[in-house]
């Protein structure tokens, strides 16, 4: 089934939003000092090209450390993404996610739009990985916080 969405969206809409994310990762690469959020936007673009089996999911949430992008260099960095390309490519996802709502059939893709949307206004600090390595680190977390619950 994943395939087959990821057809079908690549084909209805996904294209444009990829290229669209890769668009912004070559205006960010011209700038220099915009090198990291232009690999960043090449990395999310091809989610966007195929989002169905993948899940954008904090750095930190995955690997239980933080890091430069997951702490306060990581919140100015997402401000002045915001300033600069979040909020177009955010308002991308938005408004193809409302047409697709209107028809039953283009619900689930509507549905990843809005999660690229989010994407969209902050992706510093996140990574993309699939669902089942994301369930995973979310079940290892869980486990760790309830052992520490227990100690207590």
């Amino acid at each position: 089934m994943r395939t087959l969405g990821n057809i079908l969206w690549f084909i209805l809409g996904g294209a444009i939003m990829g290229l669209g994310w890769w668009l912004a990762g070559l205006i960010a690469f011209i700038t220099i000092v915009g090198i990291p959020w232009g690999r960043s936007c090449f990395v999310i673009g091809m989610f966007s090209f195929f989002p169905f089996g993948q899940e954008a999911i904090d750095r930190e949430e995955l690997t239980q450390r933080g890091d430069l992008g997951t702490g306060s260099l990581g919140c100015l960095g997402n401000v002045l993404w915001f300033v600069f390309f979040g909020w177009w490519l955010a308002l991308g996802h938005l408004l193809s996610a409302i047409a697709l709502f209107i028809t039953i059939i283009g619900i689930p893709f509507g549905i990843q739009h809005l999660k690229l949307a989010g994407v969209a206004l902050s992706p510093v600090g996140k990574t993309i990985v699939s669902k089942e390595v994301a369930a995973a680190a979310r079940m290892h977390n869980a486990t760790s916080a309830v052992s520490k619950m227990r100690e207590k």
